[in-house]
């Protein structure tokens, strides 16, 4: 009986530790398609912007007629799945707050365009490069972060991609 005993713990043990070498490779295979996922979304995210690159401000505007800066974020996220609030400061508090020397593609970057409120949002592209809706008169276009125009008035970056939407305090300038 004591022989039985100690396959039966043995066979347990094994089963235990199978398991937790199961689980642990699930979770890095999950973890590497979420990864695969988030970086497919950017790309898409940033190409759907890129294809409305030309079109007109339109204060209010949120499709054919043109976008105003909130509603181009809205639309583009629209077409890619995700759902944002509309205005631009309920999109700057409804995402996790990054710094932004964390900004990736397919991330917003903020601005305080009229007086101290965010007022202004565009699509984090690459390296120092934004998409947005400008002002009217204006069409969708690039703009450079680095600029002292938008990098005296940058107010914060958030992410809506691959987050649990936990928020942590962020938005302070550029690191050098």
């Amino acid at each position: 009986m004591g022989i039985s005993l100690k396959k039966d713990k043995l066979r347990k043990t094994f089963h235990l530790a199978a398991f937790i070498a199961f689980a642990t490779l699930a979770s890095l295979c999950t973890a590497g398609a979420f990864a695969s996922d988030a970086a497919g979304l950017r790309s898409r995210i940033t190409d759907t912007a890129k294809k409305h690159l030309g079109a007109r401000y339109n204060y209010g505007g949120v499709g054919r007629s043109g976008f105003d800066c909130s509603g181009f974020v809205q639309h583009v996220f629209h077409e890619n799945g995700i759902e944002l609030p509309r205005s631009t400061p309920d999109q700057f508090a409804g995402g996790k707050k990054i710094e932004l020397y964390d900004v990736q593609p397919g991330d917003l970057v903020f601005f305080r365009i009229c007086g101290g409120r965010i007022s202004h949002v565009g699509i984090f592209v690459a390296q120092t490069t934004f998409i947005h809706a400008p002002s009217s008169g204006k069409r969708v276009s690039f703009a450079d972060m680095n600029l002292e125009y938008w990098k005296k008035r940058f107010a914060g970056a958030v992410t809506y991609i691959g987050q649990d939407r936990n928020r942590t305090p962020a938005g302070a300038p550029e690191k050098k």
